[in-house]
């Protein structure tokens, strides 16, 4: 939860829901809100399916989905899992029986389909394998492939159809005395989505997974993502979040945390905050922050840096920051630390100065609080 008592109108109230495990992490409750993204190489490319779940893990993934469309793909599942240090989420569509294999071969998680995984015998067998082998499951409702009789009941896909649909696979897990589910329900159509997670958070107490599907491409797909699931998030809704873009899955994390950090739900590495540059501008703004962002991605630790090109701002952004610089004149800029002016420095020597600052930072800020780099929710 977001909370902050000198700033009451920051605060967040996360909706109260059931606490489940995917693997080693904690979905729902008090946990924090955690990234999710899924690979898009053939899963059946053992060795390639590995690097793009550890690229993602290192990007600050705590979950990555992979996909199990056939038997072959399964079976590569049992040597992908024990190689990876995240939890993996098997993807099940249209096959009850990959559902089965995923769980035998070692899945944290299986993502079932309510629109085409099949009646509700053949769930009741993905249930049983997934308690037989310590799974928990997710309920993946889409609006492009709801069941044909909500489609006939409702005209088109719409929120009342999805949550339906939702609430009816809950109901055969929970008559099966299976509870270690969340679930999600997604669209396209941000409107669409947004209405059916409120539906759906007034409906149950089960985790809910958050996600615009098909969402586009890295810059469309981005801003549609912010705006639907940063609205939901703001309203205290979503325990677990996948930003889908067509786009390097790594992207997706990168986004899911910003969607996150924006919110002050989740913190992870530097928040840059910088001007948009003008005519006004001490030093090329833009092309220092693109730099600067690839310089300091190895930087786990939460912290903040202000990257302002002239003194109408940049002075004020910088008490709020632990690192900052303001362009002045005559080629220099004045450096802050800790919210105060410390020293200036020429802009020739400026972007290494400021990786020594923050490095020398996360540093000071990690030996105070080793536990830092877990990225704990905002109210820890």
């Amino acid at each position: 939860m977001s909370l902050n008592h000198v700033r009451p109108w920051r605060n967040i109230y996360r909706r109260t829901s059931r606490q489940i495990m995917v693997g080693n992490v904690p979905v729902g409750g008090d946990a924090p809100i955690s990234v999710q993204t899924m690979t898009n190489t053939l899963t059946t490319d053992v060795k390639a399916t590995i690097a793009q779940v550890q690229a993602a893990a290192e990007a600050g993934a705590d979950i990555v989905r992979v996909s199990v469309p056939d038997e072959a793909s399964s079976k590569a599942l049992r040597q992908i899992v024990p190689e990876v240090s995240v939890p993996i989420v098997a993807d099940i569509h249209f096959h009850y029986r990959r559902g089965i294999e995923a769980a035998e071969a070692g899945a944290a998680c299986l993502r079932i389909n309510p629109g085409n995984i099949g009646d509700e015998k053949r769930v009741r067998e993905v249930i049983a394998a997934a308690r037989d082998h310590g799974c928990s499951i997710r309920i993946g409702v889409n609006a492009g492939s709801l069941e044909k009789h909500l489609l006939e009941k409702y005209g088109e896909p719409c929120p009342d159809a999805m949550v339906e649909s939702g609430l009816d696979h809950i109901r055969i897990l929970q008559d099966n005395d299976f509870h270690e589910f969340k679930i999600s329900c997604k669209a396209s159509d941000v409107f669409m989505a947004a209405a059916a997670y409120q539906q759906l958070a007034e409906a149950t107490d089960a985790p809910i997974h958050l996600g615009i599907t098909e969402a586009g491409g890295l810059v469309s797909g981005t801003i549609k993502s912010a705006i639907g699931l940063g609205n939901l998030l703001w309203m205290g809704i979503g325990d677990t979040i996948r930003v889908s873009l067509s786009a390097d899955p790594v992207e997706e994390v990168k986004v899911g945390y910003e969607i996150l950090k924006s919110l002050g739900l989740r913190h992870r590495g530097v928040n840059i905050i910088s001007c948009p540059s003008c005519a006004r501008q001490g030093f090329d703004v833009i092309k220092t922050v693109e730099i600067l962002e690839k310089r300091l991605e190895h930087i786990k630790t939460p912290m903040s840096l202000s990257i302002i090109g002239c003194v109408v701002n940049g002075p004020g952004e910088a008490l709020m920051t632990d690192v900052g610089f303001t362009g002045g004149g005559a080629g220099s800029g004045m450096v802050y630390l800790a919210g105060r002016q410390s020293h200036k420095m020429s802009n020739d020597r400026m972007i290494d100065h400021i990786v020594e600052e923050v490095e020398k930072k996360a540093a000071e800020l990690e030996a105070a609080e080793p536990d830092l780099q877990v990225s704990k929710p905002a109210a820890e």
